[in-house]
């Protein structure tokens, strides 16, 4: 499935596309709707670097043995 998002929404957030992204990502791990791995991948970068844009904006890292499980299956 894709989703298309009008380039009016994404130009009155102020934010590049990529920063929409990233938003988007974010916000759905905080609510626990995606796993870290999960986030890291749709970002496009490695676990460490999307903790890093956790800890930069104070968000913490919630990682329980469900979320690793779902990791490993991913990462192969």
């Amino acid at each position: 499935m894709s989703l298309v998002i009008s380039d009016d929404i994404v130009k009155v957030s102020g934010l590049s596309e990529r920063e929409f992204l990233i938003e988007i990502v974010i916000m759905l791990f905080e609510q626990d709707k995606i796993s870290l791995g999960k986030a890291s991948e749709l970002l496009g970068m490695h676990r460490m670097q999307f903790q890093t844009l956790l800890a930069e904006r104070n968000i913490c890292v919630h990682y329980d043995v469900a979320e690793f499980q779902e990791d490993l299956k991913t990462s192969n």
